[in-house]
């Protein structure tokens, strides 16, 4: 019986979350498994990782061969680091602690890793929330320029509209007094008297 340690798919439709499981080749995709690894859900930003490495290690030294996507995983949380310090202690090339002590240093710097990209993550969020408030700012500040335009511009048309009426009244005025004005000379003759 050959061992894999693959991906059984879960969750709904458009929403995948994945168990990592150590199961005969032969078996289904979503089929009976030998030992539950652990989890992961790519829906998040990083993906959410739950892994028992120790597990992990114990089905690789007995043969178990990852797939694909399941060796990328086993990689980033450091169960083929492990497998291999293991292996090394087994051959004598490194003591128990020597290899205890390069994994923990290994953790550190991914955790290292892993934080700064989530710092990484959290300021293109905020710069991006802050870049739509600018332009929604903007936005509103032109509309609003618009909107006092246009009513300076009902104003004045309405100040116009109310000198040619005046400048009418005043050609009326002309024409009862038997003065021949034209309306041209009304409006002149009014905007003179402004000044």
């Amino acid at each position: 019986m050959s061992v894999k340690i693959r991906l059984q798919r879960h969750g709904r439709k458009g929403k995948p979350f994945y168990w990592i499981v150590a199961a005969d080749s032969r078996s289904k995709r979503d089929g009976r498994s030998l030992e539950k690894l652990g989890t992961y859900n790519p829906n998040t930003n990083p993906a959410t990782i739950d892994l028992d490495v120790d597990g992990a290690v114990k089905w690789l030294q007995n043969g178990a061969q990852p797939t694909d996507t399941a060796r990328a995983i086993l990689s980033y949380k450091g169960a083929l680091l492990k497998n291999h310090l293991v292996g090394g202690v087994k051959k004598g090339a490194l003591t128990e602690e020597q290899a205890e002590s390069k994994y923990q240093a290994w953790l550190e710097e991914k955790a290292s890793k892993v934080s700064a990209k989530e710092g990484k993550l959290a300021k293109a969020e905020e710069d991006a929330k802050t870049a739509i408030l600018e332009a929604e700012k903007a936005v509103n500040a032109n509309r609003k320029a618009a909107a006092e335009e246009a009513e300076n511009e009902a104003i004045k048309a309405e100040a116009d509209a109310k000198a040619a009426a005046e400048a009418a009244a005043k050609a009326e005025e002309a024409v009862e007094d038997d003065t021949p004005q034209t309306i041209d000379e009304a409006a002149e003759q009014a905007k003179e008297e402004e000044k």
